[in-house]
């Protein structure tokens, strides 16, 4: 389930092992340019321009210009995901959504022929065999799907999110959230148990591909492909129907309600989500036609 750790993915941070994230490279990475997917959706009087994002890169890329700076400046509102709450509050929420209260431990939970390569995982991280074991599935999984990348060098600081509300704020536009941190935890803590179990069982099977499929993903992204990005991202949600039904396809379908009722007010609006949930057949930009309307690939 490669794409679940990018669909819902900063928050996990807050709980990780600090000395798992100290291990970027100390060299800057030489700037290469990227022309990130960028879509359009408009009438007389309102505009509102989709852009996908990867909420974890590293450095060097530089996408935040030309076609999709010329969106950003001219949109009076931004849309993001969520708006991060502060550290406190956030990391609030993910103790109360995160932890378990049953009194199994998350070993006992995984089927026990995973559970020497999970040992494993967390060796490699230089962490011990029962560091996540108060937790539940879904938020040890989201941490081993990012725990690699951080000594990789990718980091949520580098993510078009950090660099958009940033942008934002020193321009003076109001930023707002399409959902809040409680519910977007509430995504990941409402799956069923069986569900969860199977995303940390898959996390743990990519962790040894987690380096390629990632610049596999940002290769992609950069050059503008959102068919080969969401082939990467979407192409074993299939067997997890739970999982895609409440993290994808509700999600997309609640995002283009919201598109449609805003193209009812007039003005421009720049609104960037992960960009799993602009590619594939049941993405927004699919689900925008059930409200009759369409969305333009922007051209830069």
């Amino acid at each position: 389930m490669k794409m679940l750790g990018k669909l819902i993915a900063p928050f996990a941070l807050l709980l990780a092992a600090p000395a798992c994230a100290q291990t970027a490279p100390a060299t800057p990475a030489a700037t290469r340019d990227a022309d990130p997917a960028l879509w359009v959706v408009k009438d007389k009087d309102t505009t509102i321009y989709l852009f996908g994002t990867i909420h974890v890169l590293q450095p060097g890329l530089s996408w935040f210009d030309e076609g999709v700076k010329k969106a950003f400046d001219q949109s009076n509102q931004v849309v993001l995901e969520m708006v991060m709450p502060d550290k406190d509050t956030m990391q609030a929420l993910v103790l109360k959504k995160g932890l378990a209260h049953d009194g199994t431990t998350l070993t006992q939970k995984l089927p026990e022929a995973k559970r020497a390569a999970y040992a494993k995982a967390l060796a490699d991280l230089g962490m011990p065999a029962n560091a996540f074991d108060a937790m539940e599935p879904w938020l040890a999984a989201t941490n081993l799907s990012l725990l690699p990348l951080m000594k990789l060098g990718y980091d949520v600081g580098n993510g078009p999110e950090q660099t958009i509300t940033k942008a934002a704020a020193d321009a003076g536009k109001p930023v707002i959230g399409l959902e809040t941190a409680e519910q977007q935890l509430g995504f990941f803590d409402g799956l069923s148990m069986p569900a969860q179990v199977a995303f940390l069982s898959s996390t743990i099977d990519e962790m040894p591909k987690l380096d390629a499929t990632m610049k596999s993903m940002v290769a992609s992204w950069a050059k503008g492909d959102p068919d080969a990005l969401g082939r990467t991202l979407n192409d074993d949600l299939d067997a997890s129907p739970e999982v895609k039904q409440t993290l994808l396809v509700d999600r997309n379908k609640h995002w283009a309600d919201w598109i449609d009722a805003r193209m009812k007010q007039p003005g421009v609006v720049f609104m960037a989500v992960g960009a799993g949930h602009l590619a594939g057949d049941q993405s927004v930009l699919v689900q925008l036609r059930a409200h009759h309307l369409k969305a333009k690939r922007v051209k830069y």
